[in-house]
């Protein structure tokens, strides 16, 4: 836990994951929808709407960044990049995303079924990446 009251830091970074998840659940909108209000995530090209806005996490403590495990098809490794998949009070839950084993395509990164849950007080930053999709979210 860190030292000191976090409750500012925690009710800012709620605001925004709540902001992130929005986006994240709205991707079934129409990918044709090109204006400035469009209810989803990264650019229009009416072939694919993007559905996650990745994530660093970084500790409160000392702002080192957060690197969980993850297995994925029989390999296990770590990661740095995480997609918000549930806000519940204090806490947030995060999916690890692997990098793209398929270096041919344009999406950098894979869902992996590893998951983990922290409280919000816990997360000292996160660093938004580019908006992507990832299949099997």
């Amino acid at each position: 836990m860190c030292n000191g009251s976090n409750k500012e830091n925690s009710e800012c970074l709620a605001e925004i994951l709540e902001t992130i998840l929005s986006l994240q659940q709205a991707r079934n909108e129409s990918c044709d929808d090109n204006t400035c209000s469009r209810p989803f995530l990264g650019p229009s090209n009416n072939i694919v709407c993007f559905n996650t806005r990745p994530l660093n996490l970084y500790s409160c403590c000392n702002n080192v960044l957060w690197r969980i495990p993850f297995t994925l098809n029989g390999t296990s490794s770590t990661s740095t990049v995480f997609r918000i998949e549930n806000l519940d009070d204090e806490c947030a839950t995060f999916r690890v995303l692997a990098n793209n084993p398929d270096t041919t395509s344009m999406f950098p990164y894979v869902a992996t079924e590893d998951f983990f849950t922290i409280r919000l007080s816990c997360i000292g930053a996160l660093k938004c990446l580019g908006d992507t999709n990832v299949t099997g979210v």
